[in-house]
């Protein structure tokens, strides 16, 4: 006794017992000693005995356990519960699982479409319909392309005779008018001028909208900066906002930046990124060239010969009408949706990229959207932004209520809706301007629709049936039948 209570077989004792108790995921930490090996391996036996006997009372305390929960008499049923697909647990569940069996499905079904389209049809993406037959037909667009900078310049320069005070502010606004309305009629002009391919004037008409919105912010904020810069010298300065720029000077290399810049909201300055990554630029351009291609593939593959093979439908059969339209709900849906990812994500973001600008909210979740109204603010934020800057709340400071500031928003909105697709298709039907005042009635519907029901699912079900799967469709085959008709008249 007196030699196992000695300090060293102690010792010994405390490290077998750490060394055996290790396959219990127990660590502690070892001490090095010399010790007797006949007293360590005695103790380290008793070790792993003591451990296996705690290891045994835990299963039988386990099992013990288990069997008092288990039991035939134990009750099964101890709370109430909810189905978890019944209307008051449905929301509150995830239904990850439920949304992956849908993309597989609609995969499926979408690539059964596709190899019974192919086999049906053939191989039917010709190049016509992107380009024209003739490509020398479209060099005046490309150099009223290349002529379009220009107006920016001259409008530099409207700012620069200003800034010095050489011409009264009423003959800045008025030549700032002629030069921006100058920069939108001369393309359409060469466009009607010319028979060019639809993606080519399409193009042009939309790059000379988005010159015009430029304009039109340099010039108004410009003006707005001059007054309050003139406000600051007579000491007799308003409250104006901390964030503004307060300072005025007609900047070469600003307006340079602010005419490339992926924003239609002029400023002085603009937040900027720290560097430029070129592996993630090189990513997006291959995404843009892979959903660009699937884009034509479906509209040459599908909506060309739904379109072909239909009525116009104003005057035919009211059932056929709407057969028809639902039959292009669905690829001209896809087209829709990779048309706002090619541009508002991945064209817009490489741009932001390459110049490093910081500022990248393009969007929002509009596709949780609960009324028309939220829709058209989240969709498209540099002409929401633009919209609020210019023309909305310089109506309401101008004490014009908000509902005619909303419908003017909307007219401006229609009006360009209008050139940037009957400019290029050579014909004023008025569809897309009487389809995007139409959503003006649309915004009061689906608001006391929202309000009524309380519900943001059955808000955003609304909004998909009357935007997306009645209302586009409905415009893409009024137009696209018209233009099928005007090409085949003319060839």
């Amino acid at each position: 006794m007196a030699e196992s209570e000695s300090p060293e077989n102690r010792i010994a004792a405390m490290e077998s017992t750490s060394s055996s108790t290790s396959d219990l995921n127990f660590s502690i930490r070892r001490r090095s000693t010399v010790m007797d090996s006949a007293s360590t391996e005695m103790m380290g036996s008793e070790g792993l005995k003591s451990s296996g006997k705690a290891c045994d009372k835990v299963k039988v305390e386990n099992q013990s356990e288990m069997k008092f929960n288990y039991r035939p008499s134990m009750p099964a049923h101890s709370g109430v519960r909810e189905s978890p697909l019944s209307s008051d647990a449905i929301f509150k569940q995830s239904h990850a699982g439920l949304f992956n069996l849908c993309i597989v499905v609609l995969v499926a079904v979408n690539s059964r479409l596709i190899i019974e389209n192919l086999i049906k049809y053939g191989w039917l993406i010709n190049s016509g319909f992107w380009f024209s037959s003739k490509s020398l037909r479209d060099w005046p667009l490309f150099m009223c392309c290349l002529s379009l900078p220009a107006f920016p310049l001259a409008a530099y320069l409207v700012e620069k005779l200003a800034y010095r005070n050489c011409i009264s502010e009423l003959v800045v606004v008025f030549l700032h008018i002629i030069i921006t309305t100058a920069s939108l009629l001369y393309p359409v002009l060469v466009i009607l001028r010319c028979d060019s391919a639809l993606l080519s004037g399409g193009t042009l008409m939309l790059f000379a909208c988005i010159v015009w919105l430029k304009l039109v912010s340099f010039a108004h904020t410009s003006s707005d900066m001059r007054a309050i810069a003139k406000s600051i010298n007579k000491e007799n300065t308003p409250s104006i906002s901390s964030n503004a720029d307060n300072s005025y000077d007609a900047n070469f290399k600003s307006l340079v930046y602010f005419m490339v810049a992926p924003t239609l909201c002029y400023q002085s300055s603009y937040p900027r990124s720290a560097s430029v990554r070129k592996g993630w630029v090189v990513r997006q351009f291959v995404k843009l060239i892979i959903f660009t291609g699937f884009m034509g593939f479906i509209i040459e593959q599908y909506i060309n010969p739904i379109v072909q093979n239909s009525q116009h439908p104003l005057k035919g059969n009211l059932l056929y009408a709407i057969e028809r339209v639902l039959k292009l709900s669905v690829p001209n849906l896809y087209v829709w949706l990779c048309m706002f990812y090619c541009f508002f994500h991945l064209w817009l973001n490489i741009l932001a990229e390459l110049l490093r600008f910081g500022d990248r909210e393009f969007y929002k979740d509009w596709w949780n959207a609960r009324t028309v109204e939220e829709y058209w603010r989240m969709w498209n934020m540099p002409v929401h932004k633009w919209m609020v800057r210019h023309i909305y709340f310089p109506c309401l400071r101008n004490k014009i209520p908000k509902w005619a500031a909303l419908l003017i928003a909307f007219f401006v909105s229609a009006v360009f809706h209008e050139l940037c697709i009957a400019v290029p298709c050579h014909m004023f039907k008025l569809w897309a301007f009487i389809g995007i005042m139409f959503q003006v009635p649309l915004v009061v519907i689906t608001k006391f629709l929202q309000n009524k029901f309380k519900s943001s699912m059955v808000g955003n079900m609304i909004f998909w049936l009357f935007f997306s799967i009645l209302g586009q469709p409905m415009c893409v085959l009024l137009y696209y039948h018209d233009l099928m008709n005007r090409k085949g008249k003319t060839e």
